[in-house]
């Protein structure tokens, strides 16, 4: 795949609340592999947040099953997707498409079954796009996050820019 098309999400919306899951279930997606910092609450958190737990809910409400595919450490993401009570992948190396893969196992679900959402080109985008699976990405939730994530900000405008999204 070339790597422009890897970083270009195929939708972007404000938030998580903002996708149409009826629509999509409609159209065949079965599950949610949802990233958690700055996509479902603020980022490095250690507890969902009601934003979270209102994004999930409403996701299962359209007949989507979630799952938790997140780079944070798995103490932390697996405390958060137990609150949530969905599974979760940790340390799922994004962007490398590994991590969306187990998921996809874990999940019994083919890439065709499922979209990834997540707030970063970077990772979350460019892991979805390369295991063949829809990629939504959202707007931050919070301005404050983690200094090496705020350098990939910088980077991510131009690629917005020049991709127009």
């Amino acid at each position: 795949m070339n790597i422009f098309k890897a970083m270009k999400p195929e939708r972007v919306y404000t938030t998580a609340k903002m996708i149409p899951w009826v629509s999509l279930k409609s159209e065949g997606i079965t599950v949610a592999l949802l990233d958690f910092d700055n996509t479902l609450g603020p980022d490095h958190a250690t507890a969902p947040t009601d934003f979270s737990f209102e994004c999930v809910k409403e996701i299962q409400d359209a007949g989507i099953r979630c799952c938790l595919v997140s780079n944070a450490k798995s103490g932390r993401s697996a405390g958060i997707a137990k609150a949530l009570d969905i599974p979760c992948v940790t340390y799922a190396r994004k962007p490398e498409p590994v991590g969306v893969r187990r998921a996809l196992e874990l999940m019994q679900a083919g890439p065709e079954d499922a979209v990834m959402v997540g707030d970063q080109i970077f990772t979350d985008v460019i892991a979805g796009n390369l295991a063949g699976v829809r990629t939504f990405m959202v707007e931050k939730l919070h301005r404050k996050e983690i200094w090496y994530v705020a350098l990939k900000r910088i980077p991510e405008k131009l690629v917005r820019l020049i991709g127009r999204f």
